[in-house]
């Protein structure tokens, strides 16, 4: 059996126009990202070699890792070169001034 819930993360103001930030929610390494007036939630490591991704580059709703190049739709989470490899994506939601994620809980 599984749940979701949405779980508070960091400010809403703490999370610039093309930015990112790494946070951690029930255990799990999440990367918010934001573009425009949207907030993004994907896991913070490549499947490729496990780098954080953190340590990439975002442009526009493309985020690069910064150890081997690997190119990311954050919206998907799709691989650009390879549509099979897939980063994980967190729903969000926004409110009272707090950035929301939903993380299953696995029971």
């Amino acid at each position: 059996m599984s749940q979701t819930d949405f779980v508070a993360s960091i400010k809403d103001s703490e999370l610039q126009e093309g930015k990112f930030r790494a946070v951690r929610i029930k255990g799990k390494p999440i990367l918010l990202l934001r573009v425009g007036s949207q907030v993004f939630a994907v896991s913070n490591y490549c499947p490729h070699m496990g780098c954080a991704l953190q340590g990439g580059n975002l442009s526009g709703y493309v985020l690069m890792c910064g150890c081997h190049g690997w190119k990311f739709d954050i919206r998907s989470g799709e691989h650009l070169d390879n549509p099979l490899t897939k980063l994980t994506c967190y729903p969000c939601k926004v409110e009272n001034g707090k950035i929301y994620v939903e993380v299953k809980r696995e029971w």
